[in-house]
């Protein structure tokens, strides 16, 4: 069977290998024919040559590195899967962009048919993000800053709109003006992080609530800190590339902030809300999915996928035919 993994940073190459065999499933696994998988953040360490805690280290590791996925189950061992069902969700092992894959029955879930599997796919941050949001209490009344809008930033900034969040800033450097007004985002700020911190004085409106989406650098956090009202909330929910990060405490404490971090836990009932979620704004789906790639041409996806740009968002492969 195909199979794509990073032979060497910052490059996609494939892999003959052998399909694996449904005798060998686990209790409570499902064997998946790929149909399409999204290129995520957490994906981006890996794919740039780095080891990472959520996946295999250096070597011809088949189908790493990616996790979100959209399939068909071939064989199951599990009681929540029949074949012939198609499924989104996780791929656990990060292993997802190859013909044939297993992962646990609790990481993904049959989706909406209206759904086609490219659209599906969004079903899978789209969990995440509601998941993150429902840790965060009550947001309804307060005002959010997001930094980053990226693929994740943007589905931050509509569900916190339309759970009621009095306003919604975002923040990047990439200009994002041409979807801000779409996701819910009142005031785009085209700016880095650390210079719209900066601007904010102390007869600033700052923000109640600050989700720092971007990860993979340190100094972000810090700038929410910085942002953030006194007596804040701050989520934390890009990646962390590095395993230690500085947190500036002695302004955590001065400012009685809250700061939470997380991964989702309750993937299948997150999925289920994300389906929900759709079924309210079918159009979204539409204007998530940016970027469609072949297998074949899963280098060049990975290359788009972490070289932000103006008007792009979700970038996929997708085996199904066009």
């Amino acid at each position: 069977m195909w199979a794509k993994y990073v032979d060497r940073p910052r490059h996609v190459a494939g892999i003959d290998v052998e399909p694996p065999d449904p005798a060998t499933l686990a209790d409570g696994e499902v064997l998946l024919r790929f149909l399409v998988g999204g290129l995520c953040g957490s994906d981006g360490p890996r794919w740039r040559g780095h080891t990472h805690p959520f996946t295999p280290g250096p070597g011809p590791h088949p189908g790493t590195p990616m996790h979100e996925i959209v399939g068909e189950v071939v064989a199951t061992r599990s009681r929540l899967h029949q074949v012939g069902d198609r499924v989104v969700g996780w791929a656990d092992r990060f292993d997802g962009l190859q013909e044939y894959l297993a992962t646990g029955e609790e990481a993904v879930l049959a989706y909406d048919e209206s759904l086609t599997p490219v659209q599906a796919l969004m079903l899978q941050p789209l969990a995440c993000v509601i998941y993150a949001v429902e840790q965060m209490g009550p947001v309804a009344g307060r005002d959010a800053a997001i930094l980053g809008l990226g693929p994740i930033g943007v589905l931050f900034a509509h569900v916190l709109k339309h759970a009621g969040a009095a306003s919604v800033t975002g923040v990047d450097v990439v200009d994002r003006s041409d979807v801000a007004d779409y996701y819910g985002v009142d005031r785009f700020e085209h700016h880095s992080t650390s210079s719209w911190a900066a601007s904010l004085t102390a007869s600033s409106r700052r923000p109640d609530l600050v989700v720092e989406a971007i990860g993979h650098q340190v100094g972000s956090l810090t700038h929410a800190v910085e942002a953030v009202r006194d007596g804040g909330f701050i989520f934390y929910f890009g990646i962390p590339d590095d395993l230690v990060y500085p947190l500036p405490m002695g302004l955590m404490l001065r400012k009685q902030l809250t700061l939470k971090a997380g991964t989702t836990v309750e993937r299948r009932r997150a999925l289920a809300a994300a389906d929900a979620y759709v079924r309210e704004h079918p159009d979204l789906p539409g204007r998530y999915i940016t970027g469609v790639y072949r297998p074949e041409e899963a280098d060049a996806a990975y290359r788009a996928a972490y070289t932000p740009a103006p008007g792009q968002l979700k970038i996929v492969i997708s085996a199904v035919p066009r």
